[in-house]
């Protein structure tokens, strides 16, 4: 009986005191999102999805010439994407799942290149299509904050360390992608921002069919060096 009343009269000491205690103690913390963290988030957000559509706009930077196009991007695994610009009016980037193509209205041919062998700054999507796993395509990945509550993730991409200094992907807490950007060791910059992403969107069967217009010839380009 004795040991309970001591132990009862701990309770209510404890109930009295613990608003003065809580007042002194420091709020908790939340633990802070590491790299490793945000890029599984990133690989959760994509590998659940088959499709995705979204609106893109894109600036270049570099040896005195500075551009900004846009349209629309279309992913699909596995394997397949599509650039398909507004402005300008005309110009196609397109990876069927075997080759890419490249043509602009008024281009005197359409490029062509097995997508194996694939160099291009709009490629480093192409780690959605397939097994999403970020941090076997980037190397030395760091984490930093954002705007608006988001975090960029920053890396160079495996492979490409001879050309890509830095590529900075802005990443919203729930791992989307909403800008990725690129900086060459030329020190030119290029800038892809993506708005209304659109996941698991309906694809039409010839989404990923590119057909060269009439009587423009197939060049193959040369794989890069």
């Amino acid at each position: 009986m004795k040991l309970r009343t001591i132990l009862w009269g701990g309770v209510l000491m404890a109930a009295a005191l613990s608003p003065y205690i809580q007042a002194q103690q420091p709020p908790a913390t939340t633990k802070a999102l590491d790299a490793h963290e945000l890029a599984q988030r990133v690989d959760r957000h994509y590998n659940q999805l088959h499709s995705l559509r979204a609106g893109f706009s894109e600036s270049y930077d570099g040896f005195g010439r500075s551009r900004t196009e846009s349209g629309t991007l279309l992913l699909l695994k596995p394997g397949r994407m599509k650039w398909d610009y507004t402005a300008p009016a005309g110009k196609i980037f397109l990876l069927d799942g075997k080759f890419a193509w490249f043509y602009t209205k008024g281009d005197p041919q359409v490029q062509r290149i097995p997508g194996k062998e694939l160099d291009d700054l709009r490629s480093p999507l192409r780690f959605l299509l397939g097994h999403t796993q970020l941090e076997k395509e980037l190397g030395k990945l760091t984490i930093a904050p954002a705007a608006n509550g988001q975090y960029k993730l920053s890396g160079i991409p495996r492979g490409q360390e001879n050309r890509i200094r830095r590529l900075d992907l802005t990443v919203t807490a729930n791992g989307a992608i909403s800008a990725i950007e690129i900086e060459e060791t030329d020190g030119a910059l290029t800038h892809f921002v993506f708005t209304a992403e659109e996941p698991n969107a309906a694809v039409p069967p010839d989404a990923f069919r590119f057909t060269p217009p009439a009587g423009i010839p197939v060049v193959d380009a040369l794989p890069p060096v």
